[in-house]
């Protein structure tokens, strides 16, 4: 049946009145009201209702609740899909969405409603619950389906906060705000985790951090600290680290195990590194000592497109030799796309950049990795340092490191020296460098302006040199 609109009309035709009916097809009008009426009540992207339809239904369905029931929803937000943007551009980025949203939408049951609140996250309504294991149940089923994707570039792995009505929040709002995606992210991902009562605040929390994180540097409320590296056998300094510090004005400082993974989470990083490697960069190039400068990177800035003509531009900028910056990379960094890393390094080390291992031995710690990527220089992490007097494990590790290293040519620096015993260790042991609280902790660089604009080797550090050459 076609909807159409009649249109009566009198007129007068040859000195006699007449009547003049219009047919108007109304078909396509209808069809454009439609589909007005669907976009403004469904995602563009995913075809899912969207955040005001599904919060229509909460509502409705909270109502409906009867005796004994609780309404449960379970919020998704897929883990690590800006590196899944970044490495295999947006349009691969959409597929993956719409995959979300298809998959899921199959294992749901009659009542159930998917939406996509926004960006990668999306929200499922499960009324009639009587049970909170029935919400488990849905969860497991949701992250088996995305594990199995066969149709994106890599299995999709998602966090889920799932929360009950009336059990964890009173109204719809407070039900949205209390699920436990972030304690699911923390607690290794690819996984659900329910509310408690305690979460509210670390919600709270975690939202007013991402704010105050991306006004940090407008605020000048980041700092860099330096800390020396040392040759053991020259006992010349080498260069220092350049380690990113946070005072927060209410929080005071506030550590980097905290406020980085947020910053790479968000995408903060890429602002927040950019600062990093000018501000180092364009320190370093005051001292009168060609001393070199380590910044670490993150693995968001190493798959950005920009980055090496970003750190190109860096370098002319600040007037730092390329020679005297290196960037230090862990190797879990390198294994999400062996080819692009592999390329961007390259085009690093082509810059006369040098490049570090950040972290040997606590990652997949791959000898194939150092034979195919252009590393100068290898870290061994300070966990394995701090056990060397006291485990043979640990030292038989650091042996091989500094064997391995002395095989391929490529300087080890040990990172974490605390004792003099761990500096007889590495001494004996022919390590190259090392860096930690016995040689110096970290400090503003201008503690350090005798070595900066000094003798190499300061007054300052006669004392480790008196225990280098007594051991």
């Amino acid at each position: 049946m076609t909807p159409v609109e009649l249109i009566l009309r009198p007129i007068v035709f040859a000195g006699r009145p007449h009547h003049v009916v219009a047919v108007r097809d109304l078909q396509a009008r209808k069809e454009a009201e439609q589909h007005i009426h669907y976009l403004a009540h469904h995602d563009a992207l995913t075809s899912l209702p969207n955040r005001n339809h599904f919060n229509g239904r909460i509502d409705h369905e909270i109502v409906a609740l009867t005796k004994g029931e609780s309404l449960a929803v379970l919020c998704l937000d897929l883990d690590r899909f800006k590196e899944i943007n970044d490495l295999f551009g947006h349009a691969t980025g959409d597929t993956v969405l719409q995959t979300v949203a298809s998959r899921v939408t199959a294992v749901l049951g009659e009542r159930q409603m998917m939406t996509r609140l926004g960006g990668d996250e999306f929200a499922v309504l499960m009324p009639g619950v009587m049970n909170p294991d029935a919400a488990s149940r849905l969860a497991e089923r949701m992250l088996e389906t995305l594990r199995t994707a066969s149709d994106t570039p890599e299995s999709i792995s998602t966090s889920i906060g799932i929360a009950l009505y009336p059990n964890d929040a009173a109204d719809r709002q407070a039900l949205l705000s209390h699920t436990a995606l972030y304690r699911a992210k923390t607690e290794g991902r690819n996984t659900y985790r329910f509310f408690e009562a305690r979460m509210g605040a670390e919600v709270r929390e975690r939202r007013m951090l991402e704010h105050d994180l991306r006004l940090a540097i407008t605020r000048n409320e980041l700092r860099l600290e330096y800390q020396p590296q040392q040759e053991i056998r020259s006992l010349a300094i080498t260069g220092f680290e350049a380690l990113l510090r946070w005072k927060h004005p209410g929080r005071g400082n506030i550590s980097p195990a905290v406020f980085i993974p947020v910053a790479e989470e968000t995408g903060a990083i890429l602002e927040i590194g950019d600062w990093v490697l000018r501000t180092a960069c364009r320190e370093a190039a005051s001292w009168t000592r060609p001393l070199s400068v380590a910044v670490n990177v993150s693995a968001v800035q190493l798959y950005n497109t920009d980055f090496v003509k970003e750190l190109h531009e860096i370098l002319i900028e600040t007037g730092l030799p390329a020679r005297r910056l290196e960037i230090e990379i862990t190797e879990t960094a390198l294994v999400r796309d062996f080819d692009r890393a592999l390329s961007t390094l390259r085009q690093i080390k082509a810059l006369g950049i040098r490049i570090a291992m950040d972290d040997f031995g606590t990652g997949y710690s791959s000898l194939s990795n150092l034979r195919a990527f252009p590393f100068n220089k290898i870290k061994i992490d300070g966990s394995f340092i701090k056990s060397v007097n006291s485990n043979e494990q640990a030292a038989t590790i650091v042996r091989a490191v500094l064997g391995l290293g002395r095989g391929l040519g490529l300087p080890v620096l040990a990172e974490g020296v605390e004792t003099d015993a761990e500096l007889r260790f590495l001494q004996d042991e022919l390590c190259d460098q090392v860096q930690g609280y016995l040689l110096g902790r970290p400090a503003a660089i201008d503690s350090f302006r005798d070595l900066t604009h000094g003798d190499l080797v300061s007054d300052q550090n006669d004392d480790l040199v008196s225990r280098v050459m007594s051991a």
